[in-house]
């Protein structure tokens, strides 16, 4: 057997797109991946946490961890979510850089975007701006960032070299990457691997 042929990048980013933006605009509707506030305190965000930020950025959360147990951002720092979703990650780390900092949420999907903009409004965090825009490309200056995190975004880019120079690219020297992603425990076969649905599994 043959190894199927890649997808498109174009068709799998509108893919990836279209797909959270449902979770966006009906997280209660099956995504094919763990959605929501229990799924977010499942893997570590502690519910009295939860209880101070929208309840629209946990009810869309669909990361892959409780990425902010593993920040060390400090008042003043800018920092980049990429992928940020619902912008559960990216309000919590505007609390940790505080007025003098800020945080930039990158989501290619615009509905996305929009809830994350609605979040951040509803608690008057007005250190963030949340821009649309793919991941391996986004319209931020090099070296703008003194740390960048991303939660569960790597598996989703269909050009993953890209993303990682991209990332290179944000980074102030020094600058810290934080990401957390999903591992696969067994081969998946090749039959599927030319397949849309693959990607959210």
């Amino acid at each position: 057997m043959h190894q199927p042929l890649p997808l498109p990048a174009a068709e799998l980013r509108a893919a990836v797109a279209q797909r959270y933006g449902r979770v966006a605009t009906c997280p209660e509707t099956p995504a094919g991946f763990p959605v929501g506030r229990a799924f977010a305190e499942a893997v570590g965000y502690p519910a009295e946490l939860l209880d101070t930020l929208p309840a629209a950025a946990s009810a869309s959360f669909a990361g892959v961890a409780a990425l902010p147990r593993w920040l060390a951002l400090a008042a003043g720092m800018t920092v980049v979510d990429l992928g940020c979703g619902a912008g559960l990650d990216t309000l919590i780390a505007a609390r940790q850089v505080g007025p003098a900092g800020r945080v930039i949420g990158i989501d290619a999907s615009t509905d996305m975007a929009q809830l994350a903009r609605r979040n951040a409004e509803a608690v008057a965090a007005t250190n963030v701006t949340i821009l649309t825009a793919p991941v391996e490309e986004t319209p931020l200056e090099d070296g703008l960032a003194d740390a960048i995190i991303a939660n569960g975004i790597v598996n989703l880019s269909p050009e993953k070299e890209r993303l990682v120079g991209e990332i290179a690219r944000l980074l102030k020297p020094g600058g810290a990457l934080t990401a957390a992603e999903i591992v696969l425990r067994e081969e998946i076969p090749l039959s599927e691997r030319a397949t849309l649905e693959d990607w959210f599994r």
